[in-house]
């Protein structure tokens, strides 16, 4: 779930928003403006009511983003490093590219969202009670009530123990420590998370079949935890399976590289059909990375402007291509391989391009390892 619409950084971290927050706004609007407010503050016009509305989900947003920039800030002290958070309709996701090196750090890091959830619920809390004290009108002193308690639900469903909310990590973090071994702790949590998520799923149809419309956001959301705790299962025997393999045991080396002042149409022409590659660095004469180009980047070129557009226009930038060294641990640089370079990372030593890894590195490499070969 990657961001649509970058709002910039925050404390460092890169904020940004996917189309599908929107329908969770104009669903807040409406549903809150036209229902809530008015059954329970009524007296007010409805350009009141919807205001009020508007700034309740303005407040909605910003408190699921200090949930996930807590996650972000407690990784980057525990040493982790965070890509982004993108808030979209059914939350808020943040990015981190490396795990947590200590059953300590990990759960530090999954606690920080919801104490903070329950940090801002008693803000607004206070805040609904001063405005309610100094006797201004109740459906402001409303919206900071319906955002504490909502702030309250948000705290209260991340901690049950189900990955991947945030309870499943402080599980996993527990089971970590007692067991001393993350794998195995990692399972049991994306168990959970299954079992929960389907039951969400089970939920939500029956109050679909009963003529309750929220069912369907349940539905939903236990799709999305399913989904989630699958994935995390799938990347935890991905990390098992690799572990104790470096990235020059897999590194194809000494890659075919380009020049990045090649046009396109020169390129397809020379190169691509020649060198059977998906990947190809830019690097100058000096040894520089100037980025990386991808078969997808190519293709996303319009033929009529290929013979004038060259490579490093349309190449991942540096700074956006993971870069890693011949001995890093590779379950490590899994978490990195994101991002525009199409999951491929160079590999660098002493400065000098010497190697890069792709999927298909990584999958001959679980797979070898499953056969018992390659350790």
């Amino acid at each position: 779930m990657r961001a649509t619409i970058h709002l910039g950084r925050l404390w460092g971290v890169r904020i940004g928003l996917h189309w599908s927050v929107f329908a969770v706004v104009v669903l807040l609007v409406f549903g809150v403006g036209l229902t809530r407010f008015p059954a329970a503050f009524p007296g007010h016009g409805a350009v009141a009511y919807l205001l009020a509305a508007v700034v309740a989900a303005v407040g909605f947003l910003l408190s699921l983003l200090s949930h996930e920039l807590a996650h972000a800030v407690v990784a980057r002290r525990e040493g982790q490093r965070v890509e982004g958070i993108t808030l979209w309709m059914l939350g808020g996701l943040a990015w981190l590219r490396d795990r947590a090196r200590t059953p300590g750090a990990d759960f530090r890091i999954a606690v920080a969202g919801p104490a903070t959830s329950v940090a801002v619920a008693v803000l607004f809390g206070l805040l609904a009670w001063a405005v309610a004290a100094v006797g201004v009108a109740p459906l402001v002193s409303g919206v900071f009530a319906y955002l504490a308690f909502i702030n309250f639900v948000l705290a209260a469903f991340n901690l049950i123990p189900a990955a991947p909310l945030d309870g499943g990590r402080i599980l996993r973090a527990a089971l970590w420590r007692r067991w001393g071994d993350r794998h195995r702790a990692a399972l049991v949590s994306a168990g959970l998370g299954r079992g929960f998520g389907f039951a969400l799923v089970l939920l939500g149809a029956l109050g679909l079949l009963a003529g309750a419309g929220a069912g369907l956001w349940w539905v939903l959301v236990g799709v999305f935890v399913v989904v989630m705790a699958s994935a995390e299962r799938s990347q935890s025997d991905l990390v098992e399976a690799l572990a104790g393999l470096r990235v020059r045991d897999v590194m194809t080396s000494h890659p075919d590289t380009a020049d990045g002042d090649q046009s396109v149409a020169e390129f397809l022409r020379d190169v691509a059909l020649v060198r059977r590659h998906s990947a190809f660095p830019l690097v100058d004469q000096a040894g520089q990375l100037q980025g990386l180009v991808t078969l997808n980047r190519l293709k996303a070129v319009p033929a009529d402007l290929r013979d004038s557009t060259a490579l490093r226009d349309i190449a991942c930038p540096p700074a956006d291509v993971p870069k890693v060294a011949p001995d890093d641990p590779l379950p490590e640089v899994v978490s990195v391989m994101n991002g525009c370079g199409d999951r491929r990372a160079p590999v660098f030593e002493h400065g000098v391009l010497v190697g890069i890894v792709s999927p298909s590195d990584i999958s001959r490499a679980t797979v070898l390892s499953g056969l018992g070969v390659g350790r």
